[in-house]
């Protein structure tokens, strides 16, 4: 009986596989690779590389890089670097898991002159999140040399899909705060200027959007953390 029971198994897996068509194993695993999707947040981190920043980018390495360090310990996101430098250069990395192979990615990046593209890094996220939902956008920078019109409008129609953009500023140029902190009313998200020493309170930031970027304003708010409260101060104010 044991040895009928085996054979009859296995004649019924032989009959689902003869019925499974490479179509259906197609639509399973696109299925299945949006269900993972959906349950993952997706950040966009985008970084300001012109020659402005160069007399503090040893500096600001060790700043950026606490980021991905934060980000990595949440998990559950998946993660894209963008950074823009030179005369026309602003590339984008593929989206991935492993946050720590950004940081890597990032620590090679070297500053080039040129003038600042974040209405390049905006345009690239809407696109973005066209294909899915992105969470949130993380932008470091300490310059702003395009029309703010023009970025504020690029800026809402982020907005009105959804994501949230959080500006940190390091140095104290004015124009760059305005309009860092109009962008970032007009996403709902959150301003924050980088002092000497923020690489600490810019990594328990971040993970405070990551939790964010993963589980919305529930989990953040559900977290208990101060730096939490802190974006969620901003953020409602919006």
């Amino acid at each position: 009986m044991k040895d009928k029971a085996v054979t009859s198994n296995k004649n019924r897996l032989d009959a689902l596989r003869e019925r499974s068509s490479s179509q259906e194993i197609g639509s399973f695993l696109k299925a299945a690779s949006e269900a993972n999707l959906a349950q993952s947040g997706r950040l966009i981190f985008a970084l300001d590389a012109t020659m402005s920043r160069q007399p503090t980018w040893t500096r600001a390495m060790t700043i950026q890089s606490s980021m991905f360090d934060a980000v990595g310990k949440r998990g559950g996101l998946s993660v894209q670097l963008v950074f823009f430098r030179g005369l026309d250069e602003c590339r984008a990395s593929k989206w991935v898991i492993n946050a720590a192979a950004l940081r890597n990615l990032m620590l090679d990046i070297k500053c080039q002159g040129g003038h600042t593209q974040l209405a390049k890094v905006l345009n690239h996220a809407y696109r973005e999140t066209e294909k899915a939902k992105v969470s949130a956008l993380v932008f470091i920078g300490d310059a702003l040399e395009e029309s703010i019109d023009s970025l504020c409008q690029r800026a809402g129609k982020l907005g009105l899909k959804g994501v949230r953009c959080f500006f940190f500023q390091e140095g104290h140029d004015a124009m760059a705060e305005n309009g860092f902190r109009e962008m970032a009313r007009l996403t709902s998200g959150a301003y924050f200027l980088l002092g000497p020493d923020s690489a600490k309170e810019l990594a328990e930031l971040l993970g405070a959007i990551a939790i964010y970027a993963r589980g919305g304003l529930k989990a953040l708010s559900n977290s208990g953390k101060r730096e939490a409260r802190l974006l969620i101060e901003q953020m409602k104010e919006r």
